[in-house]
């Protein structure tokens, strides 16, 4: 079972964060338990072996390991390596033949999977047997700068080119270490043949889903599943809450504030859905999502993951931005981008590939093309003409970059129990959140 746990979590993790679409992260996620299950059963079958007859010589390296190592020939005297999953590969292959057309120097991709990058960076980077460059999750950050294994990075007058949030969301304590090609956030999804007009506040949320319910239109006039901080952030900070504070570095792990003013009264918000009997304990992600496709659910908050099966299933859906309470709406942003290896053997040169062939808007745009995410790269943002995404980008204009410092780890676990004690009427809100907030700082503290 202890091959189960981290494999598992992370492919929940990569789903919340849409790094990775549901069945790829689960089926990667029970790869890699099968491989290491079968790693502890080659290692008991070989400290069988050893205790029965001592081996004084070492075994020779598995044959993958030495194919792995065997360097590729391009022809070029010297090489770049990028990792990018089997999604960004054949764009990034092609700028490459273009780079090495003018600066003949060879581009190698290797195809490694989304969920495999970080972790198999963080052991080959150091070894010098690691990428120049790889892709991946700005939230990454938290683990990769802190161990020095990124590059800084400087992209000058082209920083304009992108959102402001996706540049920013590749800064580590005031420091940039990539360059952004896709931002993702959730927006607030509505049955249109059910409401003509979405809210704009949570009251009003609140409002129409006790009249909808009341006159037998819907089960549920909103949906939210408990334990699930990531989509709760927008109606927090709706309310004026607030995970961490900022300064001048970028987020402040001394500021907790899930115990703070709005984000007890979202808190309170959202206990009185619960008391109303407008929200369940007993509804999961997938529950919430199955009572939106059939009608029995009026609104709920989520991803450009559910377009696909909210149209399978024939919703007349509409996307609008977050409501609002006090303030403006900010959902979290999960950023995307490349970045540079500190054990490059020539990171400007690495660099110079990024800003020259692949920060242009038509790189950029072939990107967008192959994942279909919202693009960060402000031209093509602009050129989008696909009303889903461009709700999206709308509803997360406001947004705020996913906390990438290693503090928000004691974060999640603290923040969903208390919404789930709530959910569960075991604790008052304010109990809850207040406690949740004292976790944090002492796990921050230890």
């Amino acid at each position: 079972m202890s091959a189960v746990w981290g494999a598992w979590g992370d492919a929940v993790t990569l789903i919340f964060q849409a790094q990775q679409p549901a069945d790829e992260a689960f089926t990667n996620a029970a790869e890699q338990v099968r491989n290491a299950i079968a790693g502890v059963v080659v290692e008991e079958e070989e400290e069988t072996e050893e205790a029965a007859e001592p081996t004084p010589e070492p075994t020779a390296e598995p044959e993958a390991t030495e194919e792995a190592a065997t360097p590729v020939d391009t022809g070029f005297d010297v090489n770049l390596t990028i990792w990018a999953d089997d999604t960004r590969a054949p764009v990034i292959e092609a700028l490459g033949a273009q780079f090495s057309e003018e600066y003949g120097v060879g581009i190698i991709v290797q195809q490694v999977g989304f969920g495999d990058i970080r972790e198999n960076f963080t052991v080959a980077a150091p070894a010098g047997e690691g990428p120049d460059i790889i892709i991946g999750a700005h939230d990454w950050l938290g683990e990769l700068a802190t161990s020095g294994l990124l590059a800084e990075m400087d992209l000058g007058d082209l920083a304009e080119d992108f959102s402001p949030a996706a540049v920013d969301a590749f800064r580590y304590d005031g420091v940039l270490y990539g360059l952004p090609y896709a931002v993702e956030n959730v927006a607030f999804f509505y049955n249109k043949d059910l409401i003509e007009t979405p809210p704009t506040t949570w009251t009003e949320v609140q409002e129409l889903a006790a009249e909808l319910e009341a006159e037998g239109v819907v089960q549920y006039g909103y949906v939210l599943q408990p334990a699930d901080a990531f989509h709760f952030m927008p109606i927090q900070t709706a309310f004026g809450g607030y995970v961490f504070g900022t300064n001048e570095n970028g987020y402040d792990p001394t500021d907790v504030g899930l115990d703070s003013e709005g984000s007890i009264a979202a808190a309170q918000w959202l206990e009185g859905m619960i008391a109303d009997g407008h929200l369940s304990a007993d509804l999961d992600w997938d529950a919430v999502h199955a009572l939106f496709e059939t009608g029995e659910a009026a609104m709920m908050i989520t991803g450009p993951w559910a377009v696909a099966r909210f149209k399978e299933a024939g919703v007349n859906y509409g996307i609008a931005n977050l409501p609002g309470e006090t303030q403006d709406s900010a959902p979290f942003l999960g950023v995307q981008g490349f970045m540079v290896s500190a054990f490059s053997a020539d990171p400007l040169l690495a660099q110079a590939f990024l800003t020259e062939f692949v920060a242009t808007e038509e790189a950029m745009t072939q990107i967008f093309a192959s994942g279909d995410r919202p693009p960060a790269h402000l031209g093509v943002l602009a050129g989008l003409t696909d009303p889903d995404l461009l709700a999206f980008g709308e509803a997360g204009a406001n947004g705020q970059a996913m906390p990438a410092i290693p503090e928000m780890s004691a974060v999640w676990g603290a923040w969903g129990d208390a919404i789930t004690l709530i959910f569960q009427a075991q604790q008052p809100a304010d109990e809850a959140f207040t406690n949740a907030a004292e976790q944090v700082r002492n796990a921050i503290n230890e």
